[in-house]
């Protein structure tokens, strides 16, 4: 043993003389922490506990760290009593450092685990989780993701089912308004070809007014579609909206004469906008029209044009309002405010859902104003 000790201090004494061999000795020490470093990676890509993988790479942590202190005072500076002494207070802090390791580790475990069951969760359909971490690291971010991710989700499949709803209440609603006439002119052509119809002319009549009113719900589904579709190709040209309103109140007037109903225009000096004129005159007089078809007899329908924020025209009749719930969904399509009518007595439910995608399609938006007066308004920008 003494020999031993004579050697080792021997050593000691040796390598105190040789720099050389020291720094060679803590070379080859740092080649090793590499290797141990590369195997640990290739460790926690295996690991499948994020905190024993943190854990393993701690307590190797300090292991080196211990080994290193060790090889450093063997080499250069303490006797055997003082190197067993360092020992000691080095244990003792190496087991104080791996149980705080062991504390700290836990909330990370529990949080991994917490992101895993929420992922299963959402796997297997429930939109109401929530990770809510209070984490401020990658974890958190990953789950402040994952309820983006959730509340992402949960709004597509809002649309989606809203948007099966919509599409088989489109469905419906065709059918019905294709079902009417086309019962009605199988009647018509089964009389005539019976030879029981008393009046074939007025019977060619009423056929020809339901292949009219055919062709104008598909020209109008036609025109949603390609609304939808975003290939509209409007011609824009400089337009006087006081004038096309003027040209729709007064293309408009027997129509109004015939129901009983009185049409006036309210306007100013012109009020100049780049736009189609056919697309928006379309839009004034599905309103006016609109406001014709619910004006009691003797009353008037007023359309007023002015440049407020933009080019601004609206139609108000002497008429019932609107119901409330008839307000949040009143330009969608085959939305009538009485749902009574029908087709020959309330339009196809059509022209507010038309008006409001041409109105869109200039960059402009349509609204009712108010309710109780049957107020509806659009407004498209003024170029500079």
């Amino acid at each position: 043993m003494t020999g031993l000790i004579a050697m080792s201090m021997s050593l000691r004494a040796l390598l105190r003389g040789h720099p050389l061999v020291t720094l060679l000795s803590f070379a080859a020490f740092a080649v090793g922490t590499i290797l141990v470093g590369l195997a640990l990676r290739r460790y926690q890509r295996r690991a499948r506990s994020l905190r024993r993988s943190v854990l393993v790479v701690a307590l190797s942590s300090l292991l080196i760290a211990v080994a290193a202190a060790v090889t450093a005072t063997r080499l250069m500076v303490l006797s055997e009593q003082e190197l067993g002494a360092f020992l000691t207070v080095l244990g003792v802090a190496a087991g104080f450092a791996a149980l705080l390791a062991v504390v700290v580790s836990q909330p990370l475990g529990d949080d991994v685990r917490h992101l895993e069951s929420a992922v299963r969760r959402i796997e297997m359909g429930d939109r109401s989780v929530r990770v809510d971490s209070l984490r401020g690291d990658e974890l958190g971010h990953v789950g402040r993701a994952i309820d983006d991710l959730v509340r992402r989700l949960t709004e597509l499949e809002n649309e989606r089912s809203a948007g099966e709803d919509a599409r088989r209440t489109l469905l419906s609603n065709i059918g019905h308004d294709l079902r009417s006439p086309l019962a009605a002119l199988q009647a018509a052509i089964e009389a005539l070809v019976d030879g029981v119809a008393p009046d074939p002319q007025r019977y060619l009549r009423s056929m020809q007014h339901d292949v009219e009113a055919l062709g104008s719900l598909i020209d109008d589904l036609y025109l949603l579609s390609r609304l939808d579709a975003g290939r509209l190709d409007l011609e824009r040209v400089p337009i006087d909206l006081v004038e096309l309103a003027d040209d729709a109140v007064e293309s408009l007037a027997p129509t109004a004469a015939a129901a009983g109903v009185r049409v006036v225009l309210e306007a100013g000096d012109a009020v100049h906008v780049l736009a189609s004129p056919v697309s928006l005159a379309r839009v004034i007089r599905n309103l006016v029209d609109n406001g014709i078809r619910h004006a009691p007899a003797g009353s008037t329908v007023r359309v007023t044009v002015t440049a407020e924020r933009g080019a601004v025209v609206r139609v108000t009749d002497d008429g019932p309002g609107f119901p409330d719930d008839f307000r949040d969904h009143a330009f969608e399509r085959f939305t009538r405010s009485d749902p009574s009518r029908t087709r020959q007595s309330g339009g196809g439910g059509l022209g507010l859902a038309i008006a409001r995608g041409l109105v869109e399609a200039h960059g402009g938006e349509i609204w009712i104003e108010d309710s109780a007066n049957a107020s509806v308004a659009f407004r498209v920008p003024i170029p500079a």
